[in-house]
């Protein structure tokens, strides 16, 4: 989960959106050139799949990741998640599986005509990216995996009662300190509480550890030393077979995804996968 940015001074660029039909839900999307080339790409395409209850605004313009990565030379996509910012809203949990939220970011690069991207995901997102990799990995050169770690095998990091709060009627006290937290987010990025609810009853699949081992995507494990919620990443790292962590010291789980050393190791990392 991130916290909303307030700016001050001129706000970064939002980029007007597109929509596309993924197997019958409406997915949201912005697709940026390639800007400049001072961090060495040529225009590689590098789709970028936000958490929980955010948006591709909040998880990736308004951290400026949008405007850095293009500006470093890679032509940029980010979507809107089934059931968030403009997205397409449903409410049947079953709708939610992180395989089929997997397979709308592959419907949405095969749309665009873009055979095979780099593929970065934040906490849910991170979830997503990973399925991703490992169920169409043709598709994926890379995979950065931001804000979540271990817990992506184990399951643990958020407590039980977040869709129950998101669910709740307004000024009923939620069930503890995360879940209002949750609600709180929500409610100032203008979500829809209901499809939201739906989301995280069934989007919080774990990989075993024979799948992670499948994936042998070279890989870039991005976690804050004060997140609670992601576990370790390098844990993780160790589970798979082309992959390494990157600590970012002093950073918990909101403020971990705009760090400059996470973008700093980002771009390395691009600049090395083959």
């Amino acid at each position: 989960m991130l916290r909303p940015l307030t700016f001050r001074g001129a706000r970064p660029h939002v980029e007007p959106m597109q929509t596309f039909d993924s197997d019958g839900v409406a997915i949201a999307y912005i697709d940026v050139p390639a800007q400049g080339a001072k961090g060495g790409g040529t225009g590689d395409p590098v789709l970028l799949i936000h958490g929980f209850a955010s948006n591709h605004a909040v998880n990736w313009v308004n951290t400026l990741w949008v405007k850095f990565l293009s500006e470093s030379g890679y032509r940029v996509i980010a979507l809107d998640n089934r059931g968030h910012g403009q997205s397409e809203k449903l409410y049947a949990p079953e709708a939610y599986g992180a395989d089929l939220m997997a397979g709308d970011g592959l419907r949405l690069l095969r749309h665009l005509g873009i055979e095979r991207a780099d593929v970065m995901g934040y906490s849910m997102g991170a979830r997503i990216a990973a399925y991703l990799a490992l169920d169409y990995p043709d598709a994926v050169r890379s995979l950065l995996i931001g804000g979540l770690g271990f817990h992506l095998v184990d399951g643990r990091g958020l407590p039980q009662g977040i869709a129950e709060a998101l669910e709740a009627p307004a000024g009923t006290p939620a069930p503890n300190p995360t879940a209002a937290s949750f609600r709180m987010f929500a409610e100032q990025t203008k979500s829809d509480l209901k499809a939201l609810a739906a989301c995280i009853r069934c989007s919080r699949q774990t990989l075993s550890r024979a799948e992670l081992s499948a994936i042998d995507t070279p890989t870039l494990i991005s976690v804050g030393t004060l997140d609670t919620v992601a576990g370790s990443g390098s844990e993780l790292a160790r589970l798979m077979p082309n992959a390494r962590a990157l600590d970012l010291p002093g950073r918990d789980h909101s403020t971990a995804v705009g760090d400059k050393l996470h973008r700093k190791g980002v771009l390395e990392f691009l600049a090395q996968r083959p």
